[in-house]
């Protein structure tokens, strides 16, 4: 298995990562060639992601039904393929909080599942 870290889209990234998009919208300013994969459908549902509406006071409700629907996900064994077939690979995300955010609750859930 690969190293995998989360990484602000917006941030560069190291020499040689592999870079997944795991956000649902393309975020802006960003152009198509400094993304290798956009894998939205590992991202959360409109539902959930609206519900969190990145308000801290929402995070842990956001960790528990994203994480939840991580569960039954089958993009989640794509994932772990991309993850398995390179030496490192950056989960990007385009919220501006560094750690409550989709990736984080993703990198937590893969962490804990290995």
């Amino acid at each position: 298995m690969g190293t995998v870290r989360i990484l602000r889209v917006y941030e560069e990234p190291e020499s040689g990562e592999y870079r997944v998009l795991v956000d649902r919208l393309w975020p802006r300013g960003i152009k198509k060639d400094t993304i290798d994969l956009w894998l939205k459908e590992i991202a959360p549902s409109t539902e959930v992601r609206n519900a969190f509406g990145h308000l801290p006071e929402h995070f842990s409700t956001f960790e528990r039904d994203y994480t939840a629907e991580l569960k039954g996900n089958p993009a989640l064994q794509q994932l772990r393929g991309i993850i398995d077939s390179h030496t490192r690979v950056a989960l990007l995300y385009g919220a501006k909080d560094p750690a409550q955010n989709q990736a984080a609750v993703l990198l937590d859930f893969l962490n804990s599942a290995a």
